[in-house]
């Protein structure tokens, strides 16, 4: 059993370390979003905004993404329609279904999000180094085949 006054600190694995940097990143880019007049949107709309195709998304790929129930993304969804980020839209290949696909404001207040995690990758470069910042990409990307069922 450890020391409760000792004041060595495990160190975290590689999982929470990655969580943590993603964190991070999501909490600029929310910001980012905030600064260009969404202040309106919560950090989890945000969250599921950022899941949507450029083509639109189905509710329920959007739910699946998310890892939350239909219902939950389809009351999401409907906060973000009032609030003139999303709309509906008949799904060109299945006449039934429907697409969320992102309006020209929330597209706008995206490209904010998008500008400020580039310069937080850019910062990460130039504290990793290049030649490190390039292996991190190469690795993520490949562990990707093994953990996003989307890719």
């Amino acid at each position: 059993m450890p020391d409760e006054t000792s004041t060595d600190d495990p160190q975290p694995n590689v999982g929470v370390l990655m969580y943590v940097a993603a964190r991070s990143l999501e909490a600029r880019a929310y910001d980012a979003l905030v600064a260009a007049g969404a202040a309106d949107v919560t950090p989890t709309q945000a969250r599921l905004m950022a899941q949507v195709d450029p083509d639109g998304s189905r509710l329920v790929t959007l739910a699946a993404r998310a890892r939350i129930t239909k219902q939950s993304a389809s009351f999401l969804v409907d906060q973000l329609e009032r609030a003139g980020y999303v709309e509906r839209v008949p799904d060109p290949y299945d006449g039934r279904a429907k697409l969320v696909r992102l309006t020209p404001r929330a597209r706008e207040v995206g490209d904010a999000a998008d500008a400020v995690v580039a310069v937080a990758l850019g910062q990460w470069e130039e504290h990793l180094g290049s030649a490190r910042m390039r292996a991190l990409e190469e690795t993520m990307r490949l562990l990707r085949q093994v953990t996003d069922p989307w890719a």
